[in-house]
């Protein structure tokens, strides 16, 4: 079965447009490397939680949105394949150099996981 990373993001709404040119650039060196697909998607209905919730899992601020996104390969040494490949590219050694990341960084949480369920 597949093998997904995934990602939650907080980003200002100020950065949405800035965050989609950002993605689109990352998602397209992560599919040229063997990611099978990316989704990127905005916080709709998103509610603080009493105990958890994606807000407080990335100290969600004013002002700003969640990012739910993630990374679909064919299984985990793939992943690894390509993981390698994207942080030796030097286009992404750009985007990461550059700063161009249009959110916190320091706050997102990310992690790998095996497909249990794909209906």
């Amino acid at each position: 079965m597949s093998y997904v990373d995934g990602f939650i993001i907080p980003l200002p709404a100020a950065n949405i447009e800035a965050y989609r040119d950002y993605a689109t650039r990352v998602g397209k060196i992560w599919r040229e490397h063997g990611a099978l697909s990316i989704r990127e998607c905005l916080g709709d209905d998103v509610p603080p939680g009493e105990l958890t919730s994606f807000p407080q899992s990335v100290a969600l601020k004013e002002g700003e949105t969640v990012v739910f996104s993630w990374v679909e390969y064919a299984s985990r040494e793939k992943r690894d394949e390509v993981m390698d490949k994207v942080m030796q590219d030097p286009r992404m050694q750009a985007l990461m150099d550059a700063g161009a990341m249009p959110f916190d960084g320091k706050r997102m949480i990310y992690g790998g996981f095996r497909t249990l369920i794909a209906l």
